[in-house]
């Protein structure tokens, strides 16, 4: 089925099959809504840093179902709101970022959110590839900053016209601020509800939006934006949540041992992106695979029913789509043939995560081994490095290192790389190359 002839009324019930739905203000309301017309939708992403990670591709994968049944999304850059920081889910403070931090972040995620949802601005990605939905000319997308309606917002004016709507009592009830009570939550996180709720209330004046979506920690929030909504626009507007995820093993969605899991390729390379769902447990696989890919129910079916030593098949089919909806087909095709190079022997080990040294660091005395494990982010520090030579954990051109002291020379250069290797599944490749 085309994107174009998706029904639009099925919209509700593929969020339910694939898992997405947790919560709705008014289900039946949502229902009938979608199903008489061209609904639009926003979720808010909040530029924390220069890329979003996996656990943001929930609320992605969200805003793309809804585009891909002919229904209009919106994303929010939230470069107002993080001016100000989302307790949500938070037991301390977030660091407040500068403006220079929060516009650098915003140039990373505009162009990372245009890989997934059609705004029909061909020049917005960086990407060599187009966004993964071809919208119709009803359900493009809008890309917005709610810094242009809130940066510039005086106070007074603020709290007489907003702020006289939101009842204390009820602030407190929230979830995304009473968990924080007892550990303390600032007067400027205090306010994050509002603001989100003003921006429900400014999207649905400004460009009819109808429905708010996001992760169910943000489920106070948006119920004070649809409250928010009706007392100003006086209009019926709806809430959906989505679930938050953990995996099977109770660890954070997206989070490793190296740390976060990042759609920017500089952050994450597509070969470890790839490898960080070939690697998920077997009990989360048929879960990841209708939420994290947009394989078809019947493809989906056929794969969860494998067992055994077969469920890598199942693994492999998610990662080749899920690093191919992030990086594009032909990274996730190499990222395959990298890994069938490192663990079964005779592909082509050039599409292996690589860093490039000058040749002259191997020279003389030669290059730390624990300075190349930092650099080529292996490793966080040299201490992680240290413990890890000691536990027997790493390995060069195979062979396991027992000497922290160990340095790289050009003896230890085997066709043209050197194979540094953590555990059994991390691999990287130092590449001695003269610059330009």
């Amino acid at each position: 089925m085309s994107e174009a002839s998706r029904p639009r009324d099925a919209f509700l019930e593929e969020l339910r099959w694939r898992g997405f739905f947790q919560q709705c203000t008014d289900e039946a309301g949502l229902a009938d809504l979608l199903a008489r017309e061209t609904v639009t939708a926003y979720i808010g992403f909040d530029p924390t840093a220069d890329s979003l990670h996996v656990g943001s591709m929930l609320p992605i994968m969200g805003l793309v179902h809804l585009q891909r049944h002919g229904h209009k999304p919106i994303a929010i850059a939230g470069g107002g709101t993080a001016m100000v920081g989302d307790p949500s889910g938070k037991t301390e403070l977030r660091q407040l970022l500068t403006v220079e931090q929060i516009e650098a972040n915003l140039r990373g995620i505009k162009a990372q959110l245009a890989r997934f949802v059609d705004f029909g601005e061909p020049g917005l990605a960086d990407l060599p590839h187009g966004p993964v939905v071809q919208a119709g000319p009803d359900n493009r997308g809008i890309l917005l900053n709610n810094a242009d309606w809130l940066a510039d917002k005086n106070y007074i004016e603020f709290l007489r016209d907003v702020g006289r709507h939101f009842s204390v009592n009820q602030m407190l009830a929230r979830d995304s601020v009473k968990t924080r009570l007892e550990v303390g939550l600032s007067f400027i996180e205090f306010n994050y509800m509002i603001l989100q709720a003003y921006d429900f209330y400014v999207l649905n004046r400004d460009h009819g939006c109808r429905l708010q979506m996001g992760g169910n920690d943000q489920w106070g929030n948006i119920c004070s934006g649809v409250d928010l909504c009706r007392r100003l626009n006086q209009q019926e507007v709806y809430g959906l949540t989505f679930p938050l995820l953990a995996t099977a093993t109770g660890a954070k969605m997206g989070k490793t041992a190296a740390g976060a899991v990042w759609i920017s390729p500089e952050r994450t390379s597509p070969y470890d992106f790839f490898q960080y769902w070939v690697n998920v447990d077997d009990r989360d696989v048929s879960r990841f695979l209708r939420l994290y890919t947009l394989l078809d129910r019947e493809r989906i079916e056929e794969l969860e029913a494998l067992e055994g030593a077969d469920i890598r098949e199942a693994k492999r089919a998610l990662a080749r789509a899920a690093t191919a909806l992030v990086h594009g087909p032909e990274a996730a095709d190499a990222a395959a043939k990298a890994a069938v190079a490192l663990f079964v022997g005779g592909g082509d080990e050039s599409t292996v995560p690589g860093t490039a040294i000058d040749p002259g660091r191997l020279a003389g005395a030669g290059l730390e081994l624990l300075e190349a494990l930092t650099e080529t982010g292996l490793c966080k520090s040299k201490g992680e490095a240290r413990r890890l030579v000691r536990q027997g954990g790493v390995k060069v051109n195979d062979a396991v290192v027992a000497d922290e002291t160990r340095r790289l020379t050009a003896s230890d250069v085997a066709d043209g790389r050197i194979r540094l290797q953590l555990g059994k599944k991390r691999h990287h490749h130092l590449v001695p190359r003269e610059a330009p």
